[in-house]
């Protein structure tokens, strides 16, 4: 039997890290806490010449040098400046340029964002700026009592951050948080804030230059202006076994008194340091358990010092037992589709507001999901609370898409510190069941080097869940479809991609296709599907048509039934979405057209086969 645990409610309070666990990435906690929301217009310059980066590189040599900072040409009128954000055009924040601005639509490569943050002056107790020198209150320049800290929720792909022509850091990997702080930078009165942003592809990078989704550019979610306490609560960790709970909480800046509360299950506890459990002998008092029919979440709230955050979180545990998955220790089947961070309308883009999740949420709530393959990257932390609160077990997963460069130690640091971030994000949401570290990925043996390594990150950074990765079937004979990977041997789940009657055979080959798959795990058909564009109608023989994706969906749901293990399926995929691999014109055009509905929301033929099956 393997076990899986959940990092959900209450108990066990560590002050720093637990010694028995490997060091973990350092996570700066922005939700739950007072933050300031810095969203709206920015300023841009588009670079494609790399003009600002030089000077940037230049810092290295010359610490004089800088890269594009906030100046006008007329201030310095000795020098030439050949830049100017007060007279540059505007994009919104969180968003992505290609579909702001027609000019940047198929664009590549460097733009420049810069906005201003207004920090009010003659502040007391309350943590605001004080002082009369220009800078964060206090006569050491900083917030009376207070951090302050940068934080990004993604930019796609490379970035560096400055702060009043300082320059504060870079990231790499497009969805994913990060954070810089600026205790030592900000200042009373404007600040300004300006972010390099280049999403060019690169063949070491994660992902690598070919994958089949739009290339979203720019800062495309959240920026927030988090303040904290000197010492304050980094992050915390929840686990739940059926019976009992722990949370470790890590602490930057020194050591307070903490409190961990439940209002609800009336948990309080209360110690300057040392280990907090709280158990549940009798039923009656234990947790209603998370479960994609009742999604029951608690308050939780921590204290530490003057620091104090809240949030909502699920008790349920997650674990394999032979080919079943159970949830909450009782087998539960995976009734799932997979999607893109994309909009439902008219001009889809990256999901930009809670409003374009829960449109994507509820049509597959009516499409009778209990399960969704967020693939290929992290999608947004709203994807994720929002699909906890409406009872969705998910798949998160990293772009370690198609072929990337398994020999390079900088590719994978660049995949590893994505999946450290990912988990991070979300190690507290209960519908988080399943970490996947690739999708679709070549055999051999540098790519089982690097993906099993990534695996065993996963396990250490987080034993609670299950591990997977999208892998592949294969026709040995047009009857006989073979799943052997010597992946399986390290992940929870037989996860593969198969595409019957669409890229192999006809829907009728779904007939007498014969299946070899190792036994003794759940299976999980992580992609299924083809192709139709909405409204494109013939018989059941006419590719593209709804007609053909329709059959093609009720022969792959009658052969996948019949496999030994079958413990879920995510067809692939909810929406068309925009890929430059996807030319055909009339057709495709500029679409991935392997939705159940189309990029404004109309439902085809094969959105109601799936949700008559799901419901049946």
């Amino acid at each position: 039997m393997k076990k899986i645990v959940l990092s959900f409610l209450s108990g066990l309070l560590v002050l720093g890290a637990l010694a028995q666990e490997p060091a973990a990435k350092s996570f700066l906690l922005a939700d739950g806490r007072d933050c300031q929301s810095l969203a709206g217009q920015w300023n841009y310059i588009v670079d494609p010449m790399d003009t600002g980066i030089y000077k940037y590189q230049m810092t290295l040599l010359k610490p004089s040098r800088r890269y594009f900072a906030d100046r006008h040409y007329f201030v310095e009128e000795s020098r030439q400046i050949e830049y100017d954000f007060s007279a540059a055009p505007t994009l919104a924040v969180p968003g992505d340029w290609n579909t702001q601005s027609e000019k940047l639509y198929y664009y590549e490569g460097s733009v420049w964002y810069r906005r201003t943050i207004k920090i009010p002056g003659q502040a007391g107790n309350d943590g605001r700026v004080a002082g009369n020198d220009g800078k964060v209150a206090g006569n050491d320049g900083k917030v009376a009592g207070k951090r302050w800290f940068l934080y990004f929720g993604a930019v796609n792909y490379k970035c560096i951050v400055g702060l009043n022509n300082t320059i504060l850091g870079e990231h790499k990997g497009g969805f994913t948080p990060f954070w810089f702080e600026v205790t030592d930078v900000l200042k009373e009165g404007e600040n300004s804030l300006v972010v390099y942003v280049n999403n060019q592809r690169g063949v070491s990078e994660v992902p690598t230059v070919n994958f089949d989704w739009w290339n979203y550019g720019g800062i495309t979610r959240d920026v927030l202006l988090v303040s904290v306490p000197k010492v304050f609560i980094r992050d915390y960790r929840l686990r739940f076994d059926g019976s009992s709970a722990e949370v470790s909480v890590t602490l930057d800046g020194g050591t307070v008194p903490v409190t961990v509360e439940i209002p609800e299950l009336n948990c309080h506890s209360e110690r300057s340091e040392g280990i907090f459990r709280f158990t549940f002998p009798k039923k009656k008092n234990r947790p209603e358990l998370w479960s994609p029919e009742h999604p029951k979440l608690y308050d939780i709230v921590i204290t530490a010092g003057e620091d104090r955050i809240t949030d909502k979180v699920g008790f349920r545990t997650i674990w394999t037992e032979g080919d079943k998955i159970l949830l909450n220790g009782k087998p539960v089947f995976l009734k799932g589709i997979a999607l893109h961070d994309e909009t439902i309308g008219t001009n889809p883009g990256r999901c930009r507001s809670e409003e374009d999740v829960r449109a994507l949420l509820e049509v597959a709530k009516d499409l009778g999901c209990n399960f969704l393959r967020l693939a290929h990257y992290p999608h947004s932390e709203q994807m994720v609370r929002l699909a906890e609160q409406m009872g969705f077990m998910l798949w998160e997963e990293i772009p370690c898409y198609w072929n990337i460069d398994w020999s390079s130690p900088d590719t994978y640091a660049n995949a590893e510190n994505q999946l450290l971030e990912m988990i991070g994000r979300d190690a507290n949401r209960a519908s988080v069941i399943i970490w996947s570290v690739a999708n679709e990925t070549p055999r051999n043996p540098e790519r089982l080097s690097f993906l099993g390594k990534l695996i065993a990150r996963a396990r250490a950074e987080d034993p609670t869940r299950l591990v997977s990765a999208a892998m592949e079937k294969k026709l040995v004979t047009p009857h006989h479809g073979v799943v052997e990977d010597e992946l399986i041997a390290l992940t929870d789940l037989i996860s593969f991609n198969q595409y019957e009657g669409w890229y192999d055979g006809t829907p009728a080959d779904c007939d007498s296709l014969v299946w070899t798959i190792p036994s003794g795990k759940p299976v999980v058909i992580s992609e299924f599907g083809g192709g139709a564009r909405y409204g494109l109608h013939g018989d059941e023989n006419k590719r593209f048509s709804e007609e053909y994706l329709a059959l093609l969906y009720r022969k792959n749901l009658e052969m996948l039934m019949r496999l030994p293990g079958i413990s879920g399926l995510s067809p692939w995929c909810l929406k068309d979405f925009r890929s430059p691999k996807r030319p055909l014109s009339g057709i495709q055009d500029e679409f991935n057209r392997k939705g159940v509905i189309d990029e404004q929301g109309h439902r085809k033929q094969a959105y109601y086969v799936l949700q008559d099956f799901y419901r049946r």
